[in-house]
């Protein structure tokens, strides 16, 4: 039986702080400053925490051990599970070519660019976040806005920015549902917090959009649509964060972001839509070294985009837009239908993990219930995309052969990401067991109340060293909680605002930026991408440390009640 002690290193909370932040500090330089490998960084920190768990906290190694490999193991299902899935569904419409159709039917909507960015960057990859995350949305948008015309460099910025509102509901709102388990907050309520604050940033990102696409003068003449865009996605990011469904919510908001961009359109028109097309036509003349390679994927779309003459009929139109309508309805039908629902929960396996469940203790002397796997082999989300992507191949008539070789195919390119993902859970789950993390946020609690203002600030810094805002909640969430506990502040609050403030570390991520750059044809100018988007970040960050400083104070009305 082991309980974690918060002060075991000379009975000093200072020293055994600056012990237990270690495997943090591994992680953070040898990803920022080293520019290592991110699963050789994750591997590191996790044999680092390793070593704190056994020899300052006194950690039995066999139990160190086991807490890695459960962290491993929820790092690959579901986590892991849900990302494989929800990227094998999109390859699949690429493979079967749908996927240009769906380009297609957006330039048709509109082919003013300052437009296309927000149907785009904003709310196709609000979409593309919701059902892969993991860097996925940047990827896709990038290669989209070159492929209609934006210069690399400009392409890359605007996805990275508009990368950021959907961020904390991404992959079927894993971050949040990673939170819930390690915190044993309800994700619900997490989920229901985090739409009490990230819709304020999707209601100003769109305009940020336009103005990195056409400066103050296409703000001028496009903020109506832009405003109401943004609005209406934060809107639906609340409702449905609230009232619908957690995992749900950026699709919902998503869809209904789009839908105000086509009705918006129908009845009124911006002006300087050709203006700004002749400035991107002179700009992509004078780019210079920011051309992308004539082999890279941005080139080899934009010529398709050329070839493709053939005009779209209502089946083309209906079979690109038949993959996320079918993903809408099946989680509608699984999660909101009762019955089902219950049903689904009820074949969820929990699993004591052997060695370790009933042999820790919290830092209250009870048994820790984070011991117990929950394998959901049939409700997790990750199953829910899989059984979509067995009858998109049926409708796209694509043989069983071509759709487990494409599924193949995604795990062998994302064997490092799967990697990775699993060493930082296995990081966290040692951190947490061992008392590492109760020891930190104990320490930082010492600000007091003033902590509320500076939360935010942890998730920034775990999603800008580890590129996902599911790894930043599960190295920081517990910690966020306990911290909480000891300043007196809502639990539910702080946990809520790590989410927030790290989906605005994920424009200047490395990950993200290579992503970005790799994309667009711009791959070794990852610093000058990087200098154009740290103000964003930055500002962005400040003005969730506000709200969520304020949410702790004058405005704790916002907090729902669980």
């Amino acid at each position: 039986m082991y309980t974690p002690e918060i002060a075991p290193v000379a009975d000093s909370l200072l020293w055994s702080s600056l012990l237990a932040i270690l495997p943090l500090l591994t992680i953070f330089i040898t990803l920022g400053a080293l520019k290592w490998k991110a699963h050789w960084a994750g591997l590191t920190a996790v044999g680092v925490a390793l070593v704190v768990a056994i020899a300052a906290y006194g950690m039995p190694v066999g139990l160190a051990a086991l807490s890695a490999t459960q962290g491993f193991a929820f790092g690959l299902f579901p986590i892991m599970w849900i990302v494989i899935t929800a990227i094998w569904l999109y390859e699949l419409t690429v493979r079967s070519g749908h996927f240009e159709d769906l380009r297609l039917v957006i330039n048709v909507i509109s082919d003013d660019p300052r437009i296309q960015a927000i149907i785009i960057a904003f709310c196709f990859g609000g979409l593309l976040e919701a059902l892969a995350g993991f860097g996925a949305p940047v990827a896709i948008t990038g290669v989209m806005l070159v492929a209609v015309g934006f210069t690399a460099m400009r392409a890359a910025v605007v996805v990275l920015v508009a990368n950021t509102a959907p961020v904390a509901f991404g992959a079927i709102a894993i971050p949040i549902l990673t939170a819930g388990t390690l915190t044993g907050i309800d994700y619900q309520d997490i989920g229901a917090m985090v739409g009490h604050q990230t819709p304020f940033l999707a209601a100003v990102v769109p305009l940020f959009l336009v103005m990195l696409v056409d400066g103050r003068r296409g703000l001028r003449q496009i903020w109506p649509l832009a405003l109401v865009v943004g609005i209406v996605f934060g809107a639906a990011q609340y409702v449905s964060s609230n009232f619908l469904s957690v995992e749900l919510t950026d699709i919902i908001a998503s869809l209904v972001g789009l839908a105000a961009v086509v009705i918006m359109l129908r009845f009124w028109k911006p002006k300087g839509g050709q203006d700004a097309l002749g400035r991107m036509a002179d700009e992509r003349e004078h780019e210079g070294a920011d051309a992308p390679d004539a082999g890279s994927a941005s080139a080899a779309v934009a010529t398709d985009v050329k070839k493709e003459t053939a005009p779209l009929t209502g089946p083309r139109v209906f079979l690109a837009l038949f993959p996320y309508l079918l993903v809408i309805v099946i989680f509608s039908v699984a999660k909101l239908v009762p019955a089902l629902n219950n049903w689904l929960a009820s074949t969820d396996v929990k699993i004591p993990w052997p060695g370790l469940d009933g042999n820790i203790l919290n830092a209250a002397g009870e048994v820790s219930e984070s011991t117990i796997y929950n394998f959901q082999w049939l409700s997790s989300p990750g199953t829910l995309l899989l059984i979509s992507g067995i009858i998109v191949a049926i409708v796209y008539k694509m043989t069983a052969k071509e759709a487990l070789d494409v599924l193949i195919v995604n795990v062998v390119k994302m064997r490092f990401s799967i990697l990775t993902v699993g060493s930082v859970l296995a990081l966290a789950y040692v951190m947490n067991l061992s008392g590492q993390t109760i020891t930190i946020g104990t320490w930082i609690a010492g600000t007091g109340a003033f902590f509320a203002f500076l939360s935010p600030i942890l998730g920034w810094l775990g999603t800008a060293v580890t590129g996902s805002d599911t790894s930043a909640n599960a190295l920081f969430a517990t910690l966020q909680q306990t911290a909480a506990h000891e300043a007196g502040l809502d639990p539910l609050l702080l946990v809520a605002a790590n989410s927030s403030g790290g989906v605005l570390g994920k424009m200047v991520s490395p990950q993200n930026l290579t992503i970005a750059a790799t994309a667009v044809g711009l791959l070794g100018r990852e610093a000058s991408i990087f200098r154009r988007v740290i103000g964003w970040s930055l500002g962005l960050l400040v003005v969730m440390c506000l709200l969520v400083g304020l949410q702790s104070t004058v405005l704790s009305w916002m907090i729902p009640s669980s």
